[in-house]
């Protein structure tokens, strides 16, 4: 018994050190012409699979043809997510115009 809660304890620290944050980039049209940017929550649940609140890249630009969107894990969202073991998953978007 106290081999299987040592082996479920050291499975469990091996998952949470193995996490990591990601980011991706879209850029639209030729990309930001300035530094100006908006920045959102996008909110999802059961480990990132369900959207509940997601951000509108477009309407965050504000009419710009121009802007680039990173959306990222940060820090902050991990952590939320890791104490809620993934059922809450936020992200950031940021978009630049």
């Amino acid at each position: 018994m106290k081999k299987a809660i040592k082996m479920s304890a050291m499975a469990l620290v091996a998952g949470m050190m193995l996490t990591s944050c990601y980011t991706y980039t879209t850029v639209v049209g030729d990309g930001a012409k300035g530094n100006q940017s908006t920045t959102k929550w996008n909110h999802y649940v059961l480990w990132g699979l369900a959207p509940v609140g997601v951000s509108d890249a477009k309407q965050m630009a504000g009419g710009a043809e121009d802007y680039t969107v990173t959306t990222r894990q940060s820090f902050v969202n991990g952590l939320l997510s890791g104490i809620t073991f993934g059922i809450y998953s936020p992200t950031t978007t940021t978009v630049t115009k």
